[in-house]
């Protein structure tokens, strides 16, 4: 086994902390050329598709790289902004906005960085940034409120294959999940106040979170219960009764069964039974992407009004918002225990340096 070199080390260089922020990805471009490797990395990991590659291989060279780039390229497409991706700006902005709060609270900073577990900036190549600065703690937080094994494992996955071949590997903790995080759920709970005050109330209001193939709960994840506890949760704190809210699914792929019920079949429903006004919040979502944006915003309500329902809203993710970016300080600071404020001074390291020096280090 061949190790990667070291970054180039000088005695005394203060060792650092570093928070990496992970989001799911996106393409480089609305585009079936940028599209491709990006689904054959997306459709590759055996997290995401728990099909033997033996079957799983011939499908997905053979006959999905060969259309849905193509059709997701369109959907990008809608929702593309002069920026780029949606998610990558709002991910970004994430970083930088944590990185101004927590300037706010400690001393030395820690490095923030943001990472995507599909495209770029790819985990093993931030994760080098890092080594490269010497940050010898680094906190992973995958943006996933809700831990499922296709979203927050995977990031660990390739956390752990990024450092498999590091010779000094730095210290890693990880954040499981925050479902039901107070500063989470207050902020999507004023979130939606928020835009209520604005717009008036619905006649019922559709919790959608993303979706994942209904086996992985009979043989264990708690996704689906974490998604119910954060519905339950934001319903208490918006004081609705349970008939006036649903929690549904979206983002199903393939043919076998996902959890149920399916977000698009609920608002076609509804729809049919000719509601007033419906409302569409994504608590699984801390950034707008194409799930949000063009599968909600767009097709759901375009299957709402058109099976008859005569409102439909769609209240963005929580974004940039100065209460969901002060919970994630929160989530953030409590994962750092013991991390924060161990930092060597400029004076200590430099008397660690001059003992390395007199005791023959070469630098």
């Amino acid at each position: 086994m061949s190790y990667h070199a070291e970054p180039s080390y000088q005695h005394g260089t203060p060792a650092k902390t570093a928070v990496l922020l992970v989001n799911l990805g996106t393409p480089e471009a609305p585009t079936v050329r940028a599209l491709k490797p990006y689904l054959r990395e997306f459709l590759s990991d055996p997290r995401v598709v728990e099909i033997p590659r033996l079957l799983w291989w011939p499908i997905l060279h053979g006959v999905i790289l060969s259309t849905r780039p193509a059709k997701s390229a369109e959907k990008y497409g809608r929702i593309w902004t002069p920026e780029g991706s949606p998610l990558k700006v709002h991910t970004e902005r994430q970083a930088k906005l944590l990185l101004g709060f927590l300037s706010q609270r400690v001393k030395p900073l820690p490095v923030i960085e943001y990472a995507m577990r599909y495209g770029e900036p790819s985990i093993r190549a931030v994760l080098g940034r890092l080594r490269a600065q010497r940050c010898e703690r680094i906190l992973v937080l995958p943006l996933y409120p809700q831990y499922a094994a296709s979203t927050s494992a995977s990031v660990f996955d390739a956390v752990a294959s990024a450092t498999r071949l590091m010779r000094n590997v730095p210290a890693l903790r990880t954040v499981k999940h925050f479902h039901d995080h107070p500063g989470y759920i207050g902020a999507l709970a004023q979130n939606v106040r928020d835009y209520w005050m604005k717009t008036g109330r619905p006649d019922k209001l559709v919790m959608s979170f993303h979706g994942v193939p209904r086996f992985t709960l009979d043989r264990g994840d708690p996704y689906h219960c974490e998604c119910q506890k954060t519905a339950r949760l934001l319903g208490e704190a918006l004081g609705l009764q349970s008939g006036q809210y649903l929690v549904t699914f979206q983002s199903r792929f393939g043919r076998a069964e996902w959890l149920k019920p399916y977000t698009a079949e609920v608002l076609n429903e509804l729809g049919r039974q000719k509601l007033g006004r419906v409302d569409v919040v994504c608590p699984g979502f801390v950034s707008d992407c194409l799930e949000t944006l063009e599968e909600i915003a767009l097709e759901g309500k375009k299957a709402f009004l058109s099976a008859g329902g005569r409102e439909f809203h769609y209240i963005p993710c929580l974004n940039e918002r100065d209460d969901w970016i002060r919970a994630l300080l929160d989530i953030a600071l409590a994962n750092l225990q013991g991390w924060l404020g161990t930092e060597e001074s400029a004076e200590a390291a430099t008397q660690s340096r001059q003992r390395a020096l007199a005791m023959g280090a070469k630098s």
